[in-house]
C-alpha cells in the first residue's frame, strides 16, 4: 500500500536527499527499507509548527512528553526486525504513526500500541487519511503486555525504553521473528532479540541511544482498553 501522493516536489526532494545521505550513511541499506523511507511522508506526520523540520535527521516533538524518532534509527531499527519476507508486525508505542506507516510499505499487517489515548486517536485518523487504515491497526493500550489475541508477531519495534526486555514480548515472536528495542533507564542500548526457528533466543547489543521510557498506565495518566 501507498500512501496519498505527495504533492509537494519539494518535500519528495527533501526526503530523497535524507534517505540517501543520512539514514544511508547510518549503515541502513536494505532497499525494501530504504524505499518505505522513501515513499511515507514524514512531514504529515510532525506537528503543523516543526513540519519545515520533517526531512532533518532529529526528533521532533509530538506533544505530552513524546517524540517521533529521527529517521536514520527508524530506518535502522526497521532493518535490524526484518527476516525474510515478515507478514505481521507489532509496533509499540505509535506516537505519531510514522513507523506505523513504514511497516505497512514493507507489506506488514500492523498492529499499534500507543498507551496515550489522545496520541493513538490521531495516528489512527492520520493513518487513515494517508491510505494505510487497511494495513494499520491502532490501539489505546499498555504495550509492554504486547498484543497476545494477534501474536505471533514476525517483529515487533518498540520506540520507548523498557529498563528490561520485557517477556510479553519475547514471547509474542513468531520462530525466525525479531524484536528491536532500547533498553535502560540511565543508559539506553539497542538491543535485538532473535528467535530461531528451534525456539531459541539469542541476544545482542547493537549500539547506544536514547528513547523516552516505556510507561505503564498511572504514568501515561490513561485508561488503556482491555478489548
Amino acid at each position: 500500500m501507498s500512501a496519498q501522493h505527495d504533492s509537494s516536489s519539494r518535500y519528495a526532494a527533501l526526503r530523497r536527499a535524507l534517505v540517501t545521505t543520512r539514514v544511508m550513511d547510518r549503515g541502513v541499506s536494505d532497499p525494501r527499507v530504504l524505499r518505505a523511507l522513501m515513499a511515507v511522508p514524514r512531514h504529515e506526520f510532525v506537528p503543523p509548527e516543526y513540519r519545515e523540520l520533517a526531512y532533518v535527521d532529529r526528533p521532533l516533538p509530538l506533544g505530552q512528553g513524546q517524540t517521533i524518532s529521527q529517521p536514520s534509527i527508524v530506518g535502522l531499527m526497521t532493518e535490524l526486525a526484518l527476516s525474510g519476507r515478515p507478514r505481521r508486525a507489532l509496533d509499540v508505542g505509535t506516537g505519531s504513526g510514522y513507523q506505523a506507516a513504514v511497516l505497512a510499505e514493507l507489506g506488514c499487517e500492523v498492529y499499534s500500541l500507543e498507551i496515550r489515548r489522545a496520541l493513538a486517536q490521531a495516528a489512527q485518523a492520520r493513518l487513515a487519511l494517508l491510505g494505510y487504515g487497511e494495513r494499520v491497526r491502532v490501539r489505546c493500550d499498555d504495550g509492554a503486555h504486547g498484543w497476545p489475541e494477534h501474536a505471533p508477531f514476525d517483529l515487533i519495534v518498540v520506540a520507548a525504553a523498557p529498563e528490561r526486555v520485557p517477556e510479553a514480548l519475547v514471547e509474542q515472536l513468531a520462530p525466525g521473528g525479531r524484536l528491536v528495542l532500547p533498553v535502560g533507564r540511565h543508559r539506553q542500548d539497542l538491543v535485538l532479540v532473535l528467535r530461531e526457528a528451534s525456539g531459541r533466543l539469542r541476544q545482542r547489543l547493537v549500539e547506544p541511544v536514547r528513547f523516552v521510557p516505556l510507561v505503564g498506565p498511572d504514568a501515561a495518566g490513561s485508561s488503556p482498553d482491555a478489548r
